[in-house]
This record gives C-alpha cells, structure tokens and sequence, in this order.
C-alpha cells in the first residue's frame, strides 16, 4: 500500500521508479493508470482527474504492463488496428502497419503473439501501447524479454517521446536499463519514497539508494 505519496512529472520528464520487491512498484502504476482507485487523494493527468468511469481521462494514457494486452486470436496487424480504432484514429490499418515497422516487426505482421517469442510480444505490447501517440507513458519493466538491440530501440523511442513532450514514469528492478532516458529517480520502500531525485551522473547512486533503503 503506498502511503503519503506525492508526484509531479512535467512534460518531456522521465522518472524512473526503483525499490525492492513488494515496495510499491507495480501499485503505483496501477494507481496511475486507473486500474486500482486511491483510497484518500487524487490524480490528475494534464490537469483532468483520473475517473475509472470517464474512458476520455484515461486517453493520454499509454501502458506497458507485465501483461502484454494482446489478443492471442489476432494477428499483430489486427491487434494494432484494433487499437488504433478503439483510439479513434483515422486510417487504422496504416497506423498499425508503421507502428509494427517502428517496432521491427513488419516481417511478423500475420504471426499471433502466442506464436513468438516473448521479445516480440514486449516489442508489439509497447508498439501497442504508444500507437496513439500518449502524453503520458507508464512502463512497468518494459525491458523484460529485450535483446541488447530490442532495448537501445526502446530507449530511442522513450528518449523521441520525450522530444515531444510526453511524461514517462518506468519501473525496473535494474537502474542502469533506463539510465539514459531518466530526468529523475524515486527510490520506494515501504509504499513511500526513500529518495526522490534528479538523477544523479551514475547509476551507482541509485543503486546505493536501494540498498540503503532495503536496509543493507
């Protein structure tokens, strides 16, 4: 349970969010995705409440999460049409097409997730989950299953959708993952931050932060 917790993200800031198991990682995600409602305070995204009920507060929204969000009977074209309709976006089928050109996966285009590796289905899960082009992107472990050139990929992209103006806010157990992309770190322990921070010139001090706060 987080407790006491505030946060403010700016336009084109990238806060990475760390801490040891069960500190409140993955809780906080979920709170700012509207998945779980807050019990006392409130959230806000450019300046409109969250309301799990209004589905136009949660439109900036763009989320990776440990699920993929794909449906396994659909291509990955039709995946990301369908995306891109439910977002009401013009031309669907060529959105999907770039979003999967993007993503190095236009050669996989007719394949079902249950048919590729898990890589793949991270690389069509964050395809998916920017294709609407979001202001605020939450990414909870989304180097998971990423090769070396699948990760220096996502990292471009976060690092072009913060050029742009959009928020990111992404959880990892590893610091050094989104080093590059972050503005600011918060360490969590115990559903509080331990350290909020711009983010220091090395990952070594984040590391320490962790550390520090599990108590070793």
């Amino acid at each position: 349970m987080l407790q006491d917790l505030s946060l403010h993200l700016a336009a084109g800031q990238c806060l990475l969010v760390l801490g040891a198991n069960g500190a409140g990682k993955s809780t906080l995600l979920k709170l700012l995705s509207g998945l779980l409602r807050p019990q006392g305070g409130t959230i806000a995204i450019a300046g409109q409440s969250l309301d799990r009920a209004n589905p136009a507060s949660r439109r900036p929204l763009g989320l990776v999460a440990h699920q993929t969000l794909l449906y396994d009977e659909l291509t990955l074209r039709e995946n990301l049409e369908f995306a891109a309709r439910l977002y009401g976006l013009a031309e669907a089928r060529a959105v999907a097409a770039g979003a999967l050109a993007e993503a190095g996966l236009e050669q996989r285009a007719q394949d079902r997730p249950r048919d590729l590796s898990r890589g793949m289905q991270q690389r069509a899960a964050i395809a998916r989950a920017l294709l609407h082009r979001p202001t605020v992107i939450l990414l909870d472990e989304a180097f998971t299953g990423l090769d070396a050139a699948a990760s220096e990929r996502l990292r471009a992209r976060m690092l072009a959708e913060r050029g742009r103006g959009a928020a990111i806010v992404a959880v990892s157990h590893d610091p050094r993952e989104a080093w590059p992309v972050a503005t600011h770190v918060g360490v969590l322990a115990g559903g509080r931050w331990h350290r909020f921070a711009e983010r220091p010139a090395e990952p070594a001090t984040a590391e320490g932060w962790i550390r520090e706060a599990a108590g070793g």
